[in-house]
């Protein structure tokens, strides 16, 4: 019998962002960066790729550390691998396309785009080389960042880079100090960065050939760089380049510059006239049924993923936030529904993601599964650890919870099938004493309260609640002194 799947889908001790996920043959594998459980930056793990059955999604395996960092010649300053893709070749083996970073992003945008090599999708890769020119110099124009990779009918083609705002200001190259700041952020030179049309950044594509390591010709721009008065407007690409073809029809999918956003833009060529298109998910719900920033229901920061097509259904994969920053970031995935016209609606964060169906309301749950976790006022993470106090998913040793749960601390699973339920609980502790209001509904009344009192060990608090058939939203809000967290939630 098959499990029920949840988010996040991967053991609850596993942080793996910037998900690429890729079916080969009868598995789906998820390639992405390797977070440290309360990590202190981006990235600090070798390579980690688990995957699942097709038919099954609750079933993830760990295939192992597929390839360590210090496999790469180029480790050193720079020692964390960031977000990778995979791609099988033509030959029928499968080559791992990744950059190097140093603490904090330093120095992870100046190149070159790595590679290394496996006869199985599972690993384990053997570094092969770097993108490179035909005289065998790295290929590093424009700035080297986030490849995703396609082989498109025998063509393989990577996209990548990165875009800040800097010079879409019609003044910048008069601006002595930016011009420094972005050769500086960059790797690049002064008169480097003055002499290349437009900007290094942006999103582009090079084709390689079918030693997968050398260019067949200069990369090309995707997508406008410059975007004010395009449809890119507001929502201009960030990073996170991935690209899926689905019939005949290119779909882009990137982080925009409002960061915890998955958009998408589609084309009937692989580079060129591309057309914004919309938002695939937000990691705080964000313009999601019109919900905007100041409302969003979780702490946002980076996002990175895809969109793939498993067993007949199609998935977008993203990641959620976790330890108050945004180092310690955890694999979720959602149904989504590309209709007639090519659109993609935006879907919402949830608690079953590839169940496929509402989790039955029965025995014990993780409370980290919570897909809305906020106070009202969430914060945006952008490369840092928030000091001060605020709701998030947290750990001790083997142990994963709610923490930091003050009064007006709402926490949201989306969806439960419930049937016959006459009790509601959760596994509680910390200084707090008050009630949980339990909800089947935002901003509906609530249909009853669990008491809660100060414990310094984990106990059990239930309430008899009569909950009525059905499939809901289940909520829980926080209403008394003090501060405490929540393990498990009981049915």
């Amino acid at each position: 019998m098959k499990k029920q799947a949840f988010n996040p889908f991967l053991p609850l001790n596993e942080y793996i962002p910037d998900g690429e996920p890729h079916v080969f043959g009868d598995r789906v594998y998820l390639y992405g960066s390797h977070d440290k459980e309360g990590g202190e930056t981006f990235c600090m793990l070798d390579y980690t790729v688990y995957s699942a059955p097709v038919d099954d999604l609750s079933d993830w395996r760990c295939e192992g550390t597929i390839y360590r960092a210090g496999q790469d010649p180029d480790y050193g300053e720079r020692k964390f691998m960031y977000a990778p893709d995979v791609v099988r070749g033509n030959d029928g083996r499968y080559y791992l396309y990744y950059c190097m970073s140093g603490e904090y992003g330093k120095g992870g945008y100046f190149g070159p785009i790595s590679v290394a090599v496996c006869d199985s999708p599972a690993g384990k890769f053997e570094y092969l080389g770097f993108v490179r020119y035909p005289d065998k110099t790295p290929m590093k124009k424009y700035v080297c960042f986030d490849p995703g990779v396609i082989n498109d009918n025998g063509t393989i083609r990577i996209y990548y880079g990165t875009q800040y705002i800097y010079d879409n200001d019609d003044d910048y190259i008069a601006n002595e100090e930016r011009v420094l700041e972005q050769a500086s952020m960059f790797g690049k030179s002064r008169q480097e960065i003055l002499d290349t049309p437009e900007s290094v950044m942006g999103a582009n594509m090079v084709v390689v050939g079918d030693d997968m390591l050398t260019v067949k010709g200069e990369p090309t721009r995707i997508i406008p760089y410059k975007t004010k008065g395009t449809d890119f407007e507001e929502h201009p690409f960030f990073e996170a380049s991935s690209m899926r073809k689905v019939g005949s029809t290119y779909y882009f999918i990137y982080s925009s510059w409002l960061n915890h956003e998955l958009c998408y833009a589609t084309s009937p060529f692989p580079d060129r006239d591309f057309r914004f298109r919309g938002t695939i998910i937000s990691n705080g719900d964000i313009g999601f049924n019109g919900r905007k920033a100041e409302d969003r229901l979780n702490m946002t920061g980076t996002t990175h993923g895809s969109i793939e097509n498993i067993n007949g259904q199609w998935y977008v994969f993203y990641h959620r936030l976790t330890h108050k920053s945004d180092y310690s970031r955890q694999a979720c995935a959602e149904r989504i529904t590309i209709l007639p016209d090519g659109s993609i609606p935006q879907v919402e964060v949830t608690s079953c993601g590839l169940n496929g169906k509402p989790l039955i309301a029965e025995g014990s749950y993780p409370a980290v599964i919570a897909c809305n976790i906020t106070n009202g006022k969430m914060p945006h993470g952008s490369n840092k650890i928030h000091k001060f106090s605020l709701p998030n998913v947290s750990s001790c040793g083997n142990e994963r919870f709610v923490a930091e749960i003050s009064s007006g601390t709402f926490l949201g699973y989306k969806y439960f099938s419930f049937r016959g339920n006459k009790k509601i609980g959760v596994t509680a502790c910390g200084n707090g004493s008050g009630k949980i209001a339990v909800g089947i509904g935002m901003n509906e009344n609530p249909i009853g309260e669990i008491p809660v009192f100060p414990s310094e060990v984990w106990t059990d608090f239930t309430a008899e609640i009569s909950i009525p058939d059905g499939v809901y939203p289940l909520y829980l809000r926080y209403c008394g002194n003090g501060e405490i967290k929540i393990k498990n939630i009981l049915f």
